[in-house]
């Protein structure tokens, strides 16, 4: 995997270590919550990625939803986004959902969190 930074990025996510690399498998999905947020952790093709686990149509959990590429449904109703960016691709959802930035430090995964809130 190729780590993927922006400028300054440092300066505007704190990176919280979550777990390690190696530990969750390519297809696999973990559910954490960090400062009351459910977040999602996939690994696709090696790469990760973390959303919220929550839908912007009706805030109904997102992460149980199918993924096909990088297009995760929501379950409920069928809004589709790109997990890489958040966008949302269908309706009933217009609204993003938050990816959050990954780097894997020293072999564990580590998701940043807004430092602004």
């Amino acid at each position: 995997m190729v780590e993927k930074s922006r400028p300054h990025e440092d300066e505007t996510y704190t990176f919280v270590p979550i777990i390690p690399y190696d530990q969750l498998g390519v297809g696999e999905r973990l559910f954490i919550e960090i400062d009351n947020q459910p977040i999602v952790l996939l690994k696709i093709e090696g790469d990760v990625f973390a959303i919220a686990d929550k839908c912007s149509h009706d805030d109904g959990p997102l992460g149980d939803g199918e993924v096909n590429d990088h297009i995760i449904k929501c379950p409920r109703h069928g809004a589709t986004f790109d997990i890489r960016t958040g966008k949302a691709l269908s309706l009933p959802a217009i609204v993003a959902i938050h990816a959050f930035p990954i780097k894997i430090i020293d072999g564990v995964i580590n998701i940043g969190i807004n430092k602004r809130g």
